[in-house]
């Protein structure tokens, strides 16, 4: 499988080594395994290691790192968790990944305003833990324990975004090193602003394209007072996705509804060992007060039977919860579980509510149609729904098949009004797909953007945006 813009590499310049091995001894590593394992991540691109890794452990020293780099003409690629999907952290012209890992200290809880400061490797759950008895949490939940940084540098999202949003929500603010190796903070603690350009939300989602972000300020909210979850099968992916289409018209402030299919469900069941109804099925969870999340399962359970849908099953302890939730982030590693030795070629299209049964049934008629074993699954409360294509990796026919299904599955979303990526973000997978949804005006603003803030294309280069007509309009 080759990267869809292969890049060109330049060796490590000996006086860049030794600069960097004198200020970070050994945080700064040319090791084989170091880099090995920083050039892989879970998607279906080739490996593609960088020349050396270097372990920050503050803003001051992000800017010693860029301010090296740009002196050298040194790429710098950022690194969170390195469960990328779309090939973001693949070091495909060299240079060296900076690792956040050790920028993993919540700074400062601030519980009265409901935000927390945070460096940019804390992950998910250390942040609930740390939490843990203030009454607030964290809700942005994109399955892997992710690293905020990463979560904001990809735009995550996940199965809480429902009812609490994506990260870009909530994030009140951040510090990031820009390419000429100043620090900025952008945004504040209050809630609101209309002060100037909004420079937090152009570098969440920038894929580390535009600055590496060293700290942020993120929202919280109060842990519900109850909280129910519930699964409900239904004969067929149509009633399923109706049934979510007709809750969230109505105004039900669900958490979570997660939609997985047939084949994902027979994946769980044998990954995780549940015993789930070999069905389309719905994973509903409720917050709020006992009276209201009554209410609101209540109001669920009518629509679903008007579409079919068996009674809930339901799980109201909290290791039920854990291990029903458990098995849902599971699905990838259960998808790949199906064939032993794939790879997964992963989409993440969204589409309008009112467009989702049109376009996860053809969907669903389009796999069908290949042959090609891919399971569905989907934060369907928002739209956004995935399917894991599982390929052999030595099969260069069947890697042909399921890339031109995956351009069939994002010409659908597009032409339903929607996008090509919901959440993964663009990498180097979803390149191709750039000018069909924005137009090639408006990808010359974004390299103008681009240009302006990294002149040298060292930060994360080619990576999002692809040159100048590269890429083919869908048809």
């Amino acid at each position: 499988m080759n990267a869809p813009h292969p890049e060109a590499r330049l060796p490590l310049p000996p006086a860049f080594i030794e600069q960097m091995s004198a200020r970070f001894g050994t945080r700064f590593t040319t090791s084989e395994g170091v880099r090995a394992h920083h050039g892989h991540d879970e998607s279906h691109f080739p490996d593609a290691a960088p020349d050396a890794v270097v372990f920050p452990s503050s803003t001051e020293e992000v800017t010693a790192i860029v301010d090296a780099c740009r002196a050298y003409g040194v790429p710098i690629v950022p690194y969170g968790a390195g469960s990328s999907l779309e090939g973001h952290i693949l070091a495909i012209r060299g240079g060296i990944t900076v690792d956040f890992s050790e920028m993993n200290k919540v700074l400062a809880i601030h519980g009265e305003d409901m935000y927390v400061v945070v460096q940019p490797g804390v992950t998910r759950k250390q942040l609930n833990a740390e939490l843990h008895g203030s009454g607030l949490f964290f809700p942005i939940d994109p399955g892997a324990d992710a690293s905020l940084g990463g979560m904001a540098a990809t735009r995550a999202s996940g199965t809480n975004a429902v009812r609490y949003g994506t990260i870009r929500e909530n994030i009140l603010g951040l510090t990031a090193v820009l390419a000429d190796g100043r620090a900025i903070r952008t945004g504040g603690r209050a809630r609101k602003s209309s002060a100037g350009y909004d420079l937090t939300h152009l570098l969440i989602g920038s894929e580390g394209t535009l600055g590496l972000i060293t700290e942020l300020t993120v929202r919280l909210h109060p842990l519900p007072e109850a909280v129910s979850a519930a699964v409900c099968a239904f004969p067929d992916l149509a009633a399923a996705v109706n049934t979510v289409i007709q809750t969230i018209q109505l105004g039900v402030p669900v958490a979570r509804i997660e939609l997985v299919d047939t084949l994902t469900v027979q994946a769980i069941n044998r990954y995780s060992k549940t015993t789930l109804r070999e069905a389309p099925m719905l994973f509903f969870e409720f917050h709020g007060s006992p009276a209201g999340v009554d209410e609101q399962a209540q109001t669920v359970q009518e629509i679903a039977r008007e579409h079919g849908g068996l009674d809930f099953d339901w799980a109201s302890r909290p290791e039920d919860r854990s291990r029903l939730w458990a098995a849902r982030h599971d699905v990838y590693f259960a998808s790949i579980n199906l064939r032993p030795g794939c790879r997964g070629i992963t989409t993440d299209v969204c589409v309008p509510i009112s467009k989702l049964a049109e376009c996860v049934t053809g969907v669903r008629a389009d796999i069908d149609a290949t042959g090609l074993i891919a399971p569905i699954v989907g934060h369907v409360g928002d739209g956004n729904f995935h399917t894991v294509i599982l390929v052999d990796p030595k099969d260069a026919d069947e890697i042909e098949r399921a890339e031109a299904l995956n351009r069939r599955i994002v010409e659908r979303a597009l032409a339903l009004g929607g996008t090509c990526t919901g959440e993964h973000g663009v990498g180097i997978g979803k390149q191709d797909f750039m000018l069909a949804e924005h137009g090639e005006a408006a990808l010359d603003a974004m390299r103008l953007v681009k240009r302006a803030l990294d002149p040298q294309d060292l930060l994360n280069p080619g990576k999002i945006l692809p040159p100048p007509q590269q890429a083919t309009p869908l048809v």
